[in-house]
């Protein structure tokens, strides 16, 4: 079979597009350590008991494996960072509560082929100001990406957690 120039050229920027989608855009500690504005911020855990699995659960729509989540604090102030599958692999995201709404919303290490696009401040900076609605929706509405559908639904999905996450940590006091 032999290969035009033309589909030479379509098969290399097929594939260095793939490529380009996945990437480590920050490191969770920069993130952490950028938010909470501290160099060395000590990571507390979150113990998972029934009904905290029960509402992740709720929220993710599929099990969730885990017994404690690791978070920042600083003050009236949480990071949290999470990870949520897209398509096929997880999207590492860094979420900043303060004051029971979201601060800064990030994409820190993005790993599928496709839909990399969340990673955007244009479509990330949808989520400050964010807060958490009783039934555990955010109050604001997230515009999703042509072609990001599953990225954008896990970062939504992730926020909210967050925010849930939040609540419990700052009523215990």
């Amino acid at each position: 079979m032999k290969f035009t120039p033309l589909l030479s050229l379509f098969i290399i920027l097929f594939y260095s597009t793939v490529s380009l989608a996945k990437g480590t855009y920050q490191t969770p500690e920069s993130f952490i350590s950028q938010a909470l504005q501290t160099p060395k911020a000590k990571a507390k855990i979150f113990w998972l008991d029934d009904d905290a699995q029960k509402v992740i659960e709720n929220i993710l729509a599929h099990k969730f494996n885990k017994m404690r989540i690791r978070y920042w604090q600083k003050n009236n102030e949480t990071v949290w960072v999470l990870n949520e599958i897209g398509k096929e692999s997880p999207i590492t995201v860094g979420i900043h509560v303060k004051n029971k709404q979201i601060v800064q919303t990030k994409v820190l290490i993005y790993r599928e082929s496709r839909g990399d696009e969340v990673r955007h401040t244009f479509f990330t900076d949808q989520f400050k100001s964010a807060m958490l609605n009783n039934d555990l929706t955010l109050d604001k509405h997230i515009d999703g990406i042509t072609g990001a559908t599953l990225s954008v639904r896990a970062l939504t999905k992730l926020s909210r957690i967050a925010l849930w996450l939040d609540a419990r940590i700052q009523s215990k006091g």
